[in-house]
């Protein structure tokens, strides 16, 4: 789990300089950058989105998981989870909640999270991990000069989430088809670019209760292969 090991280290080092700048930097300036960022996350999630396979599969994953997320109310109970990590440190963070869970989508749902996790957990090749840790180091900085500490601590979801892929990839990877890793990384572009809707304050997408659609794709993706 050499990528991910890095990723965490870049995050935290990223994380650590967005929150010594936040106290020196203008608010304006600050609020330039982290348009910035919103908007290269929807259009990464666009790009991502543009090479699905099977649109239908995909809206069906989508419309079925946020109606399953909806009914768990996923969205609030990570929240709750979230709030109670900041209790436990005794922080009084008001965005402590609000940078982790954003910090943990824009790291953990790209096509480079899951192929890099893939390539290392099959092939043993980090490579592709440790350049999304460059890529992630800087976007830390911008959230975190934004929504403070909280963007640290996505490193603890982030090694459960990321990591697990890899371990996952290394002992089933094989059952994993290319279309499954097409089709999932499709569904992480379109949360992606929900994502970049909340950090532009355009309006508020509960992207957490959707997050089934990212199991539903690849049970769809394999029951469309097994009856045609």
């Amino acid at each position: 789990m050499i990528g991910t090991i890095v990723n965490v280290s870049t995050v935290i080092v990223g994380s650590v300089i967005g929150i010594l700048l936040k106290s020196k930097l203008p608010e304006k300036l600050i609020k330039t950058v982290f348009q910035a960022l919103g908007l290269f996350t929807m259009v990464l999630g666009f790009i991502m989105a543009s090479n699905a396979d099977d649109f239908l599969i995909i809206v069906f994953s989508l419309v079925i998981g946020a109606v399953i997320g909806e009914l768990l109310d996923l969205e609030k109970g990570i929240n709750g989870l979230a709030e109670k990590l900041k209790g436990k440190i005794k922080l009084k963070d008001e965005k402590f909640s609000e940078g982790l869970l954003t910090a943990f989508l824009l790291f953990c749902t790209g096509s480079m999270t899951i192929l890099g996790a893939f390539d290392e957990g099959m092939k043993g090749d980090p490579s592709l991990l440790i350049t999304k840790s460059v890529m992630d180091g800087f976007a830390a900085m911008a959230l975190a000069s934004a929504f403070g500490v909280g963007v640290a601590f996505s490193v603890i979801p982030l090694v459960i989430y990321q990591g697990g892929l890899t371990i996952f990839a290394e002992y089933l990877g094989g059952l994993f088809t290319e279309l499954m890793i097409t089709e999932l990384t499709a569904v992480g572009g379109i949360l992606l670019i929900g994502l970049g809707i909340n950090i532009l304050e355009i309006k508020k997408i509960k992207i957490f209760n959707m997050l089934p659609a990212l199991v539903l794709i690849v049970f769809f993706t394999w029951f469309k292969s097994v009856i045609l």
